[in-house]
């Protein structure tokens, strides 16, 4: 009964902890976007892309 009473605090205390710590105020202007969309979106696609043309070749070297 101990082990899952802790483990209940600890749970309560991960989802309840985020949600008080605010790492943004809200934006004054309705329109404004909140994710800034920079170098690491930028490096994101640019692994996809280079990840899928792998995988591209390696099935077309396999199946000719």
């Amino acid at each position: 009964m101990k082990k899952s009473g802790l483990i209940s605090i600890i749970l309560l205390v991960v989802m309840i902890i985020p949600s008080l710590l605010m790492a943004q105020t809200p934006p004054d202007d309705p329109n404004d976007v909140l994710v800034p969309l920079d170098g690491g979106l930028t490096i994101l696609l640019g692994a996809a892309a280079a990840y899928g043309s792998h995988k591209i070749k390696e099935y077309r070297k396999g199946k000719g």
